[in-house]
């Protein structure tokens, strides 16, 4: 049985139970999903301001996760908050959300198109695109809908996310749409029925990977970047937790 820890990096558990059910959905019977909500933090990650916020308890959540037996970890949001201080942390395979979806995009696309949240959101998406190779393939798009009311079906924030579909398709001549929120990781699949192309989720592609990467036998490398940090004792928010 492979344990797989999904980390939701904000402190919405309703999210977080939202991005577990997409994850089982999808898992291996062979899979044991293992949902956590971080324990400090904002309520919604919307930016580079609530990422900085959010890196104590992602990290925190991901190092007991390895210490509980977890072999892989996925970090749930599209930002791909802390990934690399992450990597260097543990020793199991960390996966991104936004790498995972852009990584399955190309291989089913050649223009793809991801639907993000806000504007501030937007940002941080592109840069990511530019590092993961994919900005000449992506083109990026903000729905200006917050994060939270994607729970709310009075809000209107499904409407607004079609609505950027609709001209995804229309003026990026997009292939296939990524969702760039794991708050919308329960609709990839109305949505890709709806609109008649492939609507891919970013949770579910990190599942995916981490079952992968398991069953190959690989694991972060601890040479160059992701090198172990030496061990040493932390105050404030990490206090009594040390990398392994």
């Amino acid at each position: 049985m492979t344990r797989i820890a999904i980390v939701n990096p904000n402190t919405t558990a309703s999210m977080t139970a939202t991005i577990a059910h997409a994850a089982r959905l999808v898992a291996s019977p062979t899979t044991e999903i293992v949902p956590v909500t971080s324990s400090m933090g904002p309520v919604s990650i919307e930016g580079y301001y609530d990422e900085a916020f959010a890196l104590p308890g992602l990290l925190r959540a991901i190092g007991e996760a390895e210490r509980d037996g977890a072999g892989a970890a996925v970090i749930a949001c599209f930002d791909d908050t802390g990934l690399d201080a992450a990597r260097a942390m543990v020793h199991v395979p960390v996966i991104g959300i936004c790498e995972a979806a852009l990584a399955t995009a190309a291989l089913i696309a050649k223009r793809f198109t991801v639907v993000t949240t806000l504007e501030r959101s937007r940002v941080p998406i592109e840069e990511l695109a530019q590092r993961y190779g994919m900005a000449g393939r992506a083109k990026i798009r903000a729905a200006n809908i917050a994060v939270l009311s994607l729970e709310d079906p009075n809000s209107g924030a499904r409407d607004r996310l079609r609505n950027e579909i609709v001209r995804a398709i229309a003026e990026d001549n997009a292939e296939a749409i990524v969702l760039g929120c794991a708050g919308m990781a329960d609709l990839a699949r109305i949505l890709s029925l709806e609109f008649g192309l492939p609507v891919i989720d970013g949770v579910g592609a990190a599942v995916k990977q981490a079952e992968a990467l398991v069953a190959l036998g690989l694991s972060t490398s601890k040479r160059g970047a992701y090198a172990a940090p030496i061990a040493k004792p932390y105050s404030g928010a990490l206090a009594g937790f040390a990398p392994a």
